[in-house]
C-alpha cells in the first residue's frame, strides 16, 4: 500500500497512532484482561495476567508496545480515552493485588506500587527481549 492510499483510509498520523493504541489495548483485553475475569483464585489469576501479558509483549507485533512511550503524540481527547483505558486495566490489576493482600498472602506492600511495578517490567520486555534471542519463552520469559 502506498502512503497516499493509507492516508485514503486515515486523517492523519495522530488517528492512525490512535487506532494502533486502540488495537493493541483490544488485544489486551481479549488476551488479558477477560480470561482473566474467569479465574476465580486471586493467585492464579495473577500469575496468568502476568504470563499472558508477557506473552503478548514478547510476541513481537508491536501494537501493544507502543502504549508505553507514544501517547503524548496523540491529541487530548485521544490521550484520555487511552488513559482511561489504561487505568481501567491497571485498576483491574490492583485490585488483584488487593484481595491477596486482603487474604494475607501480601504483606506491607502499598498495591499502587506493586501494579506500577509489575506493569513496569513486563512492559519493559518490550525494550530487550528477541525471539531469536537466548532467552525464550521456555526460560521464564
Amino acid at each position: 500500500m502506498t502512503k497516499a492510499g493509507l492516508y485514503h483510509y486515515i486523517n492523519g498520523k495522530k488517528e492512525l497512532l490512535f487506532d494502533i493504541m486502540n488495537f493493541g489495548l483490544d488485544e489486551l483485553d481479549e488476551e488479558v484482561a477477560k480470561p482473566a475475569r474467569t479465574i476465580t483464585d486471586p493467585s492464579a489469576r495473577l500469575r496468568f495476567i502476568i504470563a499472558s501479558h508477557a506473552q503478548l509483549v514478547t510476541r513481537g507485533q508491536g501494537a501493544i508496545t507502543i502504549l508505553v512511550d507514544e501517547i503524548t503524540a496523540l491529541t487530548p481527547a485521544q490521550n484520555r480515552m487511552i488513559t482511561r483505558r489504561k487505568r481501567e486495566y491497571f485498576n483491574r490489576l490492583r485490585d488483584v493485588l488487593n484481595e491477596l493482600k486482603a487474604a494475607g498472602k501480601l504483606h506491607d506492600v502499598d498495591t499502587t506500587v506493586a501494579t506500577f511495578s509489575l506493569l513496569g517490567m513486563i512492559n519493559w520486555l518490550s525494550r530487550w527481549f528477541r525471539q531469536d534471542g537466548d532467552l525464550t519463552r521456555g526460560t521464564g520469559c
